[in-house]
This record gives C-alpha cells, structure tokens and sequence, in this order.
C-alpha cells in the first residue's frame, strides 16, 4: 500500500440501500410502470415513434419484425432484442391488446400460448388506431428528450389522442410494486372523459354510469359489480370473471356444454389439459369426451356430458376447479410526474384530460406560430406585387442581397423573411391570378388566426374542441362492448328489488310531493263531478304533474340554479287526498330554494335542448345531454348573477318562438335559434332589457295556441291574440302586452292559451277560481283587461295563474 493511496471508508447497509433505490426507480420509471398520459411503458412507447419514422402507417406495406425491433433497439431502447420483440408481439395479439396498437402478418402467437414465429419470420406496422397516439407528434405537442447517447431526440410521451391506458390497460412487475390494469371498450371511455369535461365535479358513481366496467379481448362474463366499484374506488379491487357456456342437447338424449369465450388472460391449451386432468383423477365426473373445435371463426371447446350425469353439476364443478371462473385484479399504478400513484377511474381521467388540454393548447400555439408566419410572407409578397416595378428595377440594380433588403426595409417597411420571400419569388406569380390567390390566402390565414386564437382565449371552446376530435375517434373505431356483466350470487341490486310500474307524481306549488299508482284516478266523462287530488294546505295547488315509471330518474330545476336527480321510487308514496312530503326533505335543498321545474331524465331526447330563463332577464340554450348524469348533491344548471333567480326551464328539440314577459307589462318574441348554445355553468345572454325595477315574470313557448293571457296582481286580465306580437331581436326592451297601473298591479303571470282552456288563478289568502278562457275579453296589447276575480282584501293578491290541465280537482282526461 503506497502512501498516496486513498482510502474511502464506506457504510455498505447505507451503500447497498441507495444503489439497491436507485436500481428499483430506474426500473419503475424506465421499464415497469406505465405513464398516466398516454398509458405506455418506454418500450412500447419507442416502438410506436420507431415505426412512425420507419414509415410503417396502416397504409403502407408491412416490413420485416426485425427491422423494426432493430431500428428501435440501436436508436432508443439499449436492452435486449428479445424484450422489444416480446413486446411488439403483444401490441399485435388481439387476444392480448383490447386495441391493438400494431398489425402483424405472420405468427404473432395464439390463445393457446403458442410462442410467435423468430422476428426474421414475421412482418409488421401500425394499426390504424396507433396514429391517433402519435397525430399531430409534429406540431411541439410534446417534449422530446436525448436517447440513451444523445444522438437521436424521443418523445418523453406520445400525444395519445384518445385515453389509451383505460382503453388497453397495462401490466408489469416493478420493484416493490406492480400494475395491473384493466382495458376497457373505447366509446365507452370516450363517453366518460366527455361526461368530466363537461362537469369536472362529476362523481365516480356518475362515471361509471358511462364506462360499467372493463371490457375484455376475449369478452367472457364479469359477474357482479362490488369488485368494480371498488376497484374505480379505490384504485385496487377483484374482478370474478366467468367463461360464457351454454348446455345443449346432444344424440342419444346425452348433453355437452359449449364453451364459447374464456377468462381474460386464460390458456386454452392449458385450460383444456386441465379439465382432462381432472377427469383422470376423477375429481370430475360426468364427462365423456373433450375436444376443441375452435376456428377462425371463433372459439368452440365442446365437453360432452355421460347419459346419466347432470350437465349442471359438471359446469359447477368445472367453474370451481378451473380458471373458466377465474379472478382479475386491478390495481390501478401508473406514473403520474415521474412518481407510481395508485389513481382511482376519476383520477386517470382527470391526469388523461390534462394532457389532452396541454396537448391541443400547444398544438394551437403551433398553428398559431405558423399562421401568423406564413401572414408576413404574404403580407410582404402583396406589397411586392403592388410595387413590382420599383421593386424589379431594385433588384436588377443591386448586386448584393443585403444591400436589396436593406431597401426594402427603408422603403416599404419589409422585414428581411419578407425580402428573402420577395428575391425567391417566381415571375409567374407576377400575374393576376396570382395575386388573387395572394389576397384569398391573406383573408383565409386572417380567419384562421382569429380561430386558434378563440381557441386559446377560451377554455370553454379548447374543451368543446377536444370533445369534437375524440367523438370523432369514437365514431371511427369504436364497437361493441364484448364483456357481459351480470348479477353475482349474494350481490343484490336494490332497484332490482323495486317492481317497475308506471306512477303519477304530484308537486304542488309550495313543493310537497307524492307519488301515486296511476290507476288512481279513473277517467270520467266530460262534467262529472271528480274527484280530490289532495289535501293541500291553504293557499297551495298541484303545480306539476307528470307520469313515468318507478326506475325513471327525474330532474329537479331549482330557482338557485341548480338541477337535482332522484330515482322516482324514492319519492314517498301518497293516497289520493294526502299532502305529500315536503321535498326539502327529499333533495338537499338550501334555504330558500324552490323547486322552479320538474322533469323525467327520459324526457331529454339525446339531440334536444334546454332553454333556461332567469328573473333577472338572461337566458341560457344548452344540450339536454349536460344533465343525464348528476350527483346527489346536485350540479349547476346555469350561473346566476347577484339576486336572481331561475324562473322557467323548457325543452325544445326544434327551433321555437318564445315568448317572455315582465311584471311591468313589457313582452318579447323571438326565435330559440337566435340564442346560441353554451356550456352547461354558462350564465347565459340577455333575452329581455329590463327597467330598474322590472323583472321577468314568465316563459313560454308559442305553439299552437291563439291568444296570449295576462293577469295582474289585482285580479284583472285579458287575452291578446299572438298576431299582434311579431318576432324581435334578442335582448331588445320589448313591446307592451298589458297596461300596468295601480289599480290592475303588476304582471302575475303570462301563458298561452286557446278559448276552450280552463285556468286557475290562486290568490295570496287561499282563495281559488277557476275560469275559463273564452270567458276573458279579448282586446289589445296596450289596455288593461277587465276584473276577472275579486279579492277578499287590500292586502290580498293572485299569486299564481295556471292551466287546468295540471289540476286534478275536476279529472276529464285520460290518466
């Protein structure tokens, strides 16, 4: 030992737990586990870039399998051969990948466990679905970062244009720690980060109304949904799955079961030796013969059962002895920032809805940058073209391109892109067409410009922009869900428990509801005498009534705003006389939320619309499909200014003309197609310009009805004939339906009407009339009508007005 010699003293417990640390997250982060974004381990990952630049798309013939593991193994991936290769395969198995991401012509292996053919043997390229994760790769909507030596630059992620890890799944063995996540059938998990992109507060109970459950290659059953659930949950649960049998006759009064799907990840090969195992032991009987007569036209395992054994007791036997039952276990592990996170379903699709945010924003500012580039040069070369000749005799006197630009610069502002354009410009392009060409691709880039730019400016139109190119990809390459779920033994749904049966549900005014058979009440012929339909309090009435069914959902508007959900059956039931229940005791109402409008779920057809009309003058259009998922607590329906409220809510499903009028006596016309469609938290626009102290009252649709009815607080009122409201912009002041004084008080209400339709006006201390509207003068829209009931008091009003089909004092109609 010489005396220059250094001596490092080391603690090796310390030292062997940091290498052995390192190691672990070297393998996690560059091997194991996959990426949240795009769902892909790095291997899958550089196979997808590497065929891109080899230029293997869906149209292109295949190439060799060694080319491209190759390819891949001496650019990006410095490991072995065989791991790429393994890897290329499974992408191209469908029995493996949900949606493969390659398609390979050879022998990619089989169910069975057959090995793939040697890689020189077998030829490959991208599936058409694999450019959706790398299109737009192009446009900076990633990163990309040095290979192993730093000659070559990689995507750290792919762009993964729809959500690939929900779709495909992943597994894989890290240290400490391992993946194992299900696939899942793609329009179904399109459906859903569309549900969140509408309504990011969505629940995971909402989420999994779209996307039921995984959606395995090889279909099978998966039986029950608590394993689901909590898997979505928690990010960890156990999925029973079920091979699809059936039992048929055979000759000889003898029976066999059919197997016609198996377990995902099951060996056909071994499944087969293993029931035939079980028969030599005898731990099975009853089976006379096994074989399998699978094709391409699908899977056929054939088990025929002996004469006198019972072909029930066998397939029980064979579900516990082999892996036709068999158990799947999610857990869901993927990197989220470079570090594993166990991630529940909202949370992979939040992670997953993210990145697409980031993606297509950069891929904006990208056309943006483009844009406004290739705008100069055009720019530049119309300036040219409007001053050729001063600009040829320029160039024919300099003899240097600097000095020319430098000119250029002085006389006509023109940058040096610009000159270069101006010096590479051909003389073909000096002639009118040309120019033309020039001036339409001005305007074109102008307008462009303006659209990426509406793009980044608004986060409202960056979602709608990301919902319209994944609906896109669902409609291209979505299909059938092949994996059935169905009832475990022992798991009980409660509404499977609740007898489906069609029901009236009554609300009144003061929000009391109930809900009845429908054969409660029994049609009478026109002036008998009717029947009850309930004891409400002083002052109330039935406001709504509507049928449906005990498994229909209804919506609840509130006059905060909000939209509540319950299943019809959880509403009490009621007898015919009886008040109902208060409804704050049902919904998780706030003080002073009423209920403003009640509908079915299956009343929003999937292309109908929602018109929302508040106190305060706004008025909001939006998709009807923004409210088929809502959670308990309830979501916005349409955000309010400071003291207003939600007055009126209307489905159309065509353009309509509204009509809505104010307590001042003021009314506007004008058609729905006139108010744009917004998102679902949207505050709307104005429908109607108020008075300082006027406010709206009432919204309505105009259909078929003759005459619009106008009562006051007073109790006057008149009918005007709709040919003397004509169509007006959007948010105009309107023209006067009723003269408002002190003596008639302000507007009530407002509703269409014909001559043979009754209404019911309700004032302040109970008092009720009914009456019918051919009874009501018709005259102008500037008069105040005449008395049409009086009050007991001074300080008695009408506080409501309605028709009296929604009354069930005197029953005329069919029920």
């Amino acid at each position: 030992m010489t005396e220059n010699q250094n001596i490092i003293n080391i603690d090796l417990e310390k030292k062997m737990k940091s290498s052995y640390l390192e190691y672990s997250m070297s393998v996690i982060v560059s091997r194991a586990l996959p990426d949240v974004r795009d769902g892909l381990k790095p291997v899958h990952r550089r196979i997808l870039y590497g065929m891109q630049q080899l230029g293997l798309d869906p149209n292109k013939p295949t190439r060799k399998s060694a080319r491209v593991v190759g390819d891949v193994m001496g650019k990006f991936h410095p490991h072995g051969d065989s791991a790429i290769y393994d890897a290329l395969v499974r992408l191209a198995q469908d029995f493996s990948t949900r949606y493969p991401l390659a398609q390979g012509q050879g022998n990619f292996g089989s169910i069975d466990g057959d090995q793939a053919a040697a890689m020189r043997y077998t030829e490959v390229r991208m599936s058409k679905i694999a450019k959706e994760m790398l299109r737009d790769i192009g446009k900076d909507t990633v990163d990309f970062i040095p290979n192993f030596d730093g000659e070559e630059m990689e995507p750290s992620v792919l762009p993964s244009r729809f959500p690939n890890l929900l779709v495909n799944g992943s597994n894989g063995i890290a240290v400490g720690m391992a993946t194992n996540m299900a696939p899942h059938n793609l329009g179904e998990s399109i459906d859903a980060c569309i549900a969140y992109m509408r309504n990011p507060e969505i629940s995971i109970d909402d989420l999994i109304k779209f996307i039921p459950g995984p959606d395995f290659p090889t279909g099978a059953l998966i039986l029950g949904k608590t394993g689901i659930k909590e898997a979505y949950t928690t990010g960890r649960g156990k999925i029973k799955q079920r091979a699809v049998c059936r039992i048929e006759p055979f000759k000889k009064n003898r029976e066999r079961i059919i197997i016609s799907e198996i377990p995902y990840q099951v060996n056909k090969a071994r499944l087969i030796e293993k029931i035939a195992d079980l028969v030599k032991e005898k731990r099975i009987d009853g089976i006379s013969d096994i074989r399998d007569e699978s094709d391409r036209k699908g899977m056929r395992i054939v088990v025929e059962i002996k004469r006198d054994s019972n072909a029930n007791i066998v397939l029980n036997n064979l579900y516990k002895y082999t892996q036709l039952e068999n158990t799947f276990g999610i857990i869901n592990l993927a990197l989220v920032g470079g570090e594993p996170k166990i991630l529940n379903l909202k949370e992979l699709i939040e992670y997953y809805v993210d990145h697409q945010k980031e993606v297509v924003t950069r891929r904006t500012n990208f056309d943006l940058s483009r844009a406004r580039e290739r705008k100069h040069i055009v720019e530049g070369l119309i300036i040219a073209i409007d001053h050729i000749d001063e600009i040829i005799k320029i160039i024919r006197s300099s003899y240097d391109n600097d000095e020319i630009k430098k000119i250029f610069f002085d006389r006509y502002k023109l940058s040096d892109a610009q000159s270069q354009a101006i010096l590479d410009m051909q003389l073909k392009r000096l002639s009118g067409l040309e120019i033309e060409k020039l001036n339409a691709e001005n305007k074109e880039l102008a307008d462009t410009i303006e659209y990426l730019l509406s793009i980044l400016n608004s986060e409202e139109n960056l979602i709608n922009l990301i919902i319209d190119e994944i609906t896109e990809i669902k409609e291209k390459y979505s299909d059938e869900r092949r994996t059935k779920i169905v009832p475990d033994e022992g798991e009980i749904d409660i509404t499977e428990l609740i007898e489906e049966e069609d029901i009236l549900i009554n609300l009144t005014k003061d929000g009391y509801i109930k809900r009845l058979p429908i054969d409660t009440y029994k049609v009478q012929n026109r002036g008998g005498k009717g029947i009850a339909a309930g004891n409400t309090k002083e002052g109330d009435f039935i406001k709504k009534i509507i049928t449906t069914n005990t498994h229909e959902d209804l919506l609840f508007f509130t006059s905060l705003g909000k939209v509540y959900s319950l299943e019809a059956y959880k509403i009490p039931e009621g007898s015919r006389t009886s008040r109902g229940q208060a409804i704050i005791n049902i919904l998780n109402l706030e003080t002073g939320e009423k209920i403003t409008e009640m509908m079915t779920l299956s009343e929003l057809s999937k292309n109908s619309q929602l018109v929302l009309q508040t106190q305060q003058g706004q008025i909001k259009k939006t998709d009807a499909e923004n409210f088929t998922n809502i959670r308990r607590n309830g979501i916005i329906a349409i955000s309010l200014k400071d003291w207003d409220k939600l007055i009126s809510v209307r489905q159309i499903d065509k353009d309509e003309e509204l009509i809505i009028s104010t307590q001042n006596g003021m009314t506007i016309q004008f058609n729905t197609k006139d108010v744009r469609s917004m998102g679902r938290s949207a505050v709307g626009v104005r429908a109607i310009r108020l008075d300082k102290d006027d406010a709206v009252v009432s919204m309505n649709i105009k259909g078929e009805e003759t005459y619009l009815l106008v009562v006051t607080e007073n109790g006057f009122g008149k009918k005007t004939s709709f040919s003397n409201f004509k169509n007006q912009n959007r948010g105009g002041k309107g023209v006067r339906c009723h003269k408002v004084s002190e003596k008639t008080g302000k507007v009530v209400d407002t509703l269409p009407v014909d001559l043979d339709t009754d209404i019911m006006m309700v004032s302040l201390k109970g008092d009720m009339i009914r009456l019918s509207a051919r009874d009501v003068s018709t005259t102008g829209r500037n008069t105040m009508g005449v008395k049409l009931k009086n009050l007991a008091s001074e300080e008695d009003a009408i506080v409501s007005v309605t028709t009296y089909d929604n009354m069930l004092e005197d029953e005329e109609k069919d029920v």
